[in-house]
């Protein structure tokens, strides 16, 4: 893929349907060889992103899902220490010399890959997830930010392992924390919103192909005017496809004309005791009489 216009396909034969300036901002990723930064609401798509380019490209989807406290044995490497055990009690009964016991033991035999390890050890470039950056404290931040730097990691029993490719890496973030300014002027950037209503009924149309049309317009400006409500967690695209499926599999065919047997399934969409209290039968009766 060489240019915005093939991404653009390619992703939506995946299901995923981008904006261009989506489309432009992975293929330049791609061409610069430079990780891209997605930002945006919890919901947006940033994770199926990541997914839907693999699919894409015909590449290997390797993800880390960050965490508070995320440290490098998780994220990158670390021994298989009861395997090294076992080769150190067999060995002890064979004479083998100390020096040639530990070159044995701390081999690659005993290396176990996490994803930033993994990732640059692929024969063909994976797409590398780095999920909700924001999570990881700032102390892993900068360390991954040496690696994304070098694509080289130090495994000081080793040595430097250099990437076999460089992974097309993809970073998202909620905005729970402010990311360092190294890590921005590293990344390409683009920021994710929810979908306009043109192209949240695409992705419906797309990743739900037996949905009849009308409900799916009506099943997209629900959503859409849902998201103006004050809410304490706004449904997402995974949300709506949801929404979409179970109304499908209730073989509704109408928001309004079924509202006593759509109501209950708005726990599809509705993920907090708050909110749920806060759509009351009245309220989605008007959300619902906007979508008609």
């Amino acid at each position: 893929m060489t240019s915005p216009v093939d991404i653009h396909e390619g992703l939506r034969k995946t299901g995923y349907v981008p904006d261009d300036t989506l489309a432009t901002a992975l293929q330049l990723s791609i061409d610069l060889r430079r990780p891209l930064l997605l930002e945006g609401e919890a919901g947006v798509g940033k994770t199926e992103i990541a997914r839907a380019l693999a699919q894409a490209i015909g590449a290997r989807l390797i993800r880390l899902q960050c965490y508070e406290g995320l440290d490098a044995a998780a994220a990158i490497y670390e021994w298989n220490y009861q395997r090294q055990l076992l080769a150190i009690k067999a060995r002890e009964h064979d004479g083998s010399a100390p020096a040639e016991v530990e070159d044995h033991i701390f081999s690659d035999t005993y290396l176990l890959r996490r994803p930033l390890l993994e990732a640059i050890s692929q024969a063909d470039p994976p797409v590398l997830l780095i999920d909700e950056i924001d999570r990881a404290d700032e102390e892993f931040e900068a360390y991954l930010l040496e690696v994304l730097s070098d694509y080289q990691i130090t495994v000081p029993e080793l040595g430097t392992i250099e990437a076999t490719s460089v992974p097309h890496v993809i970073l998202t973030s909620n905005g729970t924390r402010e990311l360092s300014d190294a890590l921005r002027r590293r990344c390409l950037y683009s920021y994710v919103d929810f979908p306009s209503l043109e192209r949240e009924l695409e992705i419906v149309l797309a990743r739900l192909p037996e949905i009849e049309r009308a409900l799916a317009e009506q099943i997209t400006r629900f959503v859409a005017a849902l998201r103006r409500e004050d809410l304490e967690k706004v449904p997402g695209i995974a949300e709506t496809l949801d929404w979409g499926a179970a109304l499908i599999g209730m073989n509704v065919t109408g928001l309004s004309d079924e509202l006593a047997r759509v109501h209950p399934t708005l726990v599809c969409l509705l993920k907090t005791e708050a909110d749920q209290k806060a759509i009351t039968s009245e309220v989605a009766s008007r959300l619902a009489g906007q979508a008609a």
